[in-house]
């Protein structure tokens, strides 16, 4: 049995490692709220950004083409066909001249699948289906070999119309919905392409009138 001193020591060293544990959570939580507002800046200038390389021809440039959010829901039978391939569709922005004319639709979409994790782009898509870009903000991928998607791989979707494309190791064939994949990292050309499917399905669905808009 623990006599009286036992106990005392005990109770000291419970208060101190409580007071230690209170101050630090203290002490994150003052530096999360300090540090809110420019992660929310850093965050919106890099999906600008985003936006704008997706549709960054002279073109668009020259409209004085903006970026504006629509709120969307995919459609039951999409949502369903996205989750079975571990994607998800998170922000969608108009892109749209200073006159107010639609040039497409720019979807933010997440593939749960990467090598190292999420992978997070933007697929920018013009009115007639297009794909006019893609660009990636966030991957983990593995240096060298899956975090070269974004000068290997994204480029290969630019300028294509079609409603949904395929990777392949032997030769992207010219005219087709093929890419080629990426040497040695299959995982990721795998993520990217489905991510870049599920953000050009949900687009196909803005434009022929079939989304959720809340």
């Amino acid at each position: 049995m623990k006599n009286k001193s036992d106990v005392s020591i005990m109770l000291k060293e419970a208060g101190i490692l409580f007071a230690v544990t209170l101050i630090a959570g203290l002490l994150l939580g003052f530096v999360f709220e300090l540090t809110k507002e420019p992660r929310r800046i850093q965050q919106e200038k890099a999906i600008r950004e985003a936006c704008m390389e997706v549709f960054s021809e002279e073109e668009y440039i020259s409209a004085g083409i903006g970026f504006q959010e629509y709120a969307y829901t995919p459609g039951e039978e999409l949502a369903s066909e996205l989750a079975e391939k571990g994607v998800s569709v998170g922000r969608v922005y108009e892109a749209v001249s200073q006159g107010g004319m639609l040039f497409g639709y720019v979807v933010e979409a997440i593939s749960a699948n990467g090598y190292g994790g999420d992978i997070v782009l933007y697929v920018g898509v013009r009115t007639d289906g297009t794909v006019n870009g893609v660009s990636i903000t966030e991957s983990s991928e593995t240096a060298g070999l899956g975090l070269e998607a974004s000068s290997v791989l994204t480029p290969q979707f630019a300028g294509k119309k079609f409603d949904s494309f395929v990777y392949t190791k032997t030769g992207a064939k010219e005219g087709t919905n093929e890419v080629d994949a990426i040497s040695s990292a299959t995982v990721t050309t795998k993520a990217v392409t489905e991510a870049v499917n599920g953000g050009l399905k949900a687009a196909l669905e803005l434009l022929e009138g079939g989304a959720v808009n809340e």
